[in-house]
């Protein structure tokens, strides 16, 4: 008997999968090699960690030009959502700058 499998993540469209898919590593790919990095690293690191809000939030993120990234995570700048300032501030203390 042939039983179909159907993924964790595909059971509930509204969850994102626990794990880090392909799709996902390719969006941190950034300009910048620094934001590479730094990306890269929070997501092999802390990324399953997150609730299901700040994925939402870490993917919304990943739509921001390199510069303004850039200029988050070193704190040149601040962000007027504060969910965006505590991830922010989550990503930079996972890389402990």
């Amino acid at each position: 008997m042939t039983e179909n499998i159907i993924p964790k993540e595909s059971k509930l469209n509204n969850t994102m999968p626990e794990r880090v898919d392909s799709k996902l590593r390719w969006r941190c790919r950034r300009g910048m090699l620094e934001l590479d990095i730094l990306l890269n690293n929070f997501v092999n690191k802390k990324y399953t960690q997150l609730n299901f809000e700040q994925k939402e939030i870490f993917d919304q993120l990943l739509d921001y030009p390199d510069q303004l990234l850039f200029d988050l995570f070193l704190g040149h700048m601040q962000s007027s959502d504060d969910n965006v300032s505590e991830l922010v501030q989550t990503i930079r203390q996972s890389a402990s700058i």
